[in-house]
């Protein structure tokens, strides 16, 4: 497939750039609550006392309620105006945001975010249709879309050192408050630089589908969990079957539907299936394995939120730059091979990763996350721009909500299958590991479920006996670490395979 460059149509002006700010910080915000809760889980499992399966729908509940109302989202920008979703989705954006902060309980959290992860579905296809209707030559639109992925990339990178930053002064609650002025900035400057643009023959609302694609995954993420904590179970069972009888009924639905919520027929063509793959398994990676590294340099290495969140800053900027330099790159190089060179790049850097001890070895961990980022930027800038190339405008929103959806599925993915991955293997290597006796059930059983419970655990034990069971956590934890990292690197190669399997024919 060859994808000929359209005639200039129309050059922006200065406003459209400044346009382009408006709606691009807004999107690191947005991307940055996927990950900046990663340094404050010491601070909640003190607080709040969630158990296992809490701590980890608190940081991952976000990012599956984005993904799974996306394309409703997109959808409903197209009927009421983008513009006027963008500003309906900051405002409650902004109270979620205050929600969260003064939640006392894991539940209150969990729903809070939940909330949040509604209000951020509103945000990411009203920002991407905008750039798609604002700039209309295609080099420019490349740009445009670079900074959107670099500010998207850069926010969930940054999210850990806003997040220790403000540890460092404040209580856990105060992470979400620093979302609150730029979504009032928002409000204050969208209607003034932004335009409207809405389809007036724009599909109807399809809630039901959009039901079912949030019960879907929300069922099989529980169902994960479950295995991962307790072990197989029937309950377990009952939500992964569930799980799959439900996206059976969304797929069946979507092929019946005149105007389906998601059009199947576009995972047929090759540019846009290839697309919306690489984008999957490219954030499955480095979403999931970004809160193993901020355990690991806070449980393991003992740092404050502060250090642990400037030790992995410099992954924003291999984001920023690596998805800014990607329309110089394509000028030069094929797309596939710009793709292939960082997939590989993130391959080596996910294989780095399994060298990792208790010992520090920061020139390791740093080389990692340069090889990581620096490789996998590429892949959400290429293939952003592909799949809103080949969509209509007037149906650009229902497109970028698509596209977003697979960024937003891939990275809640991430968290969620290594999660389970890591607990389960932590959980295993706990129990077979040969601990003196003397430890209180109440702290032992904690202690095999979570590595933080067995540091706090720890802290209440004389030392002969926590000693080794933080040897024993810590070898758990980095054998379990190694698993996850080993699965992001089958991960970035299957998406090279795709890439070099389909995309080799696109200009």
């Amino acid at each position: 497939m060859t994808l000929a460059p359209s005639p200039p149509l129309h050059r922006a002006r200065p406003r459209d750039w400044v346009a382009l700010g408006v709606i691009a910080l807004p999107c690191a915000v947005y991307a940055m609550d996927l990950t900046v809760l990663n340094l404050a889980v010491p601070h909640l499992a003190l607080d709040l006392a969630p158990s296992a399966a809490q701590l980890l729908w608190i940081i991952d509940i976000y990012g599956f309620m984005v993904a799974g109302a996306l394309m409703l989202m997109g959808t409903l920008g197209d009927r009421i105006g983008r513009r006027k979703l963008l500003l309906i989705g900051a405002a409650a954006f902004a109270l979620a945001s205050i929600a969260a902060a003064m939640a006392r309980s894991a539940e209150q959290l969990i729903l809070a975010r939940a909330l949040l992860g509604l209000a951020g579905a509103t945000l990411a296809p009203s920002t991407l249709s905008l750039i798609r209707n604002i700039f209309l030559d295609d080099r420019e639109r490349t740009f445009a879309i670079g900074v959107w992925i670099a500010c998207f990339s850069a926010g969930a990178a940054l999210g850990p050192l806003v997040g220790g930053v403000i540890l460092t002064y404040f209580g856990w609650g105060a992470v979400f408050l620093a979302a609150v002025p730029v979504m009032l900035a928002l409000l204050v400057a969208g209607p003034l630089l932004l335009p409207e643009y809405r389809d007036e023959k724009a599909g109807r609302l399809d809630i039901v589908s959009a039901a079912q694609s949030v019960i879907a995954v929300l069922a099989l993420v529980y169902g994960m969990k479950r295995v991962a904590e307790q072990g197989p179970g029937l309950e377990a069972a009952a939500a992964l079957a569930l799980g799959l009888v439900v996206v059976g009924f969304f797929l069946a639905r979507q092929k019946r539907l005149a105007d389906p919520m998601i059009d199947l027929a576009l995972f047929a063509h090759t540019g846009i299936g290839a697309a919306l793959a690489i984008n999957v398994l490219a954030m499955m990676g480095v979403m999931g394995i970004f809160v193993f590294i901020s355990q690991y340099l806070q449980f393991v290495l003992g740092m404050s939120p502060l250090e642990a969140g400037l030790w992995t800053a410099p992954s924003g900027l291999c984001f920023a730059l690596g998805s800014m330099a990607t329309p110089r790159l394509v000028r030069r190089w094929r797309p596939v091979d710009v793709l292939s060179v960082g997939l590989v790049c993130a391959i080596l850097g996910f294989l780095l990763l399994t060298q990792l001890r208790a010992e520090p070895s920061m020139g390791l961990l740093m080389g990692a996350i340069v090889l990581m980022c620096l490789g996998l930027s590429p892949a959400g800038t290429l293939t952003t721009d592909l799949v809103m190339r080949l969509a209509p405008p007037e149906r650009a929103g229902a497109a970028s909500g698509i596209s977003e959806t697979s960024f937003e599925f891939g990275g809640a993915m991430g968290i969620a299958v290594l999660g389970s991955l890591v607990a389960a293997s932590y959980r295993l290597g706990m129990e077979a590991a040969p601990l003196p006796e003397g430890i209180p059930p109440a702290l032992l059983e904690p202690a095999q479920r979570t590595l933080d419970a067995a540091v706090f655990g720890a802290t209440k034990l004389p030392e002969p006996l926590a000693t080794p069971l933080l040897h024993a956590a810590f070898g758990a934890f980095s054998h379990a670490v190694d698993l996850a990292a080993l699965t992001c690197a089958a991960s970035a190669l299957l998406a090279l395979i795709v890439a070099r399997a389909r995309l080799t024919r696109v200009r």
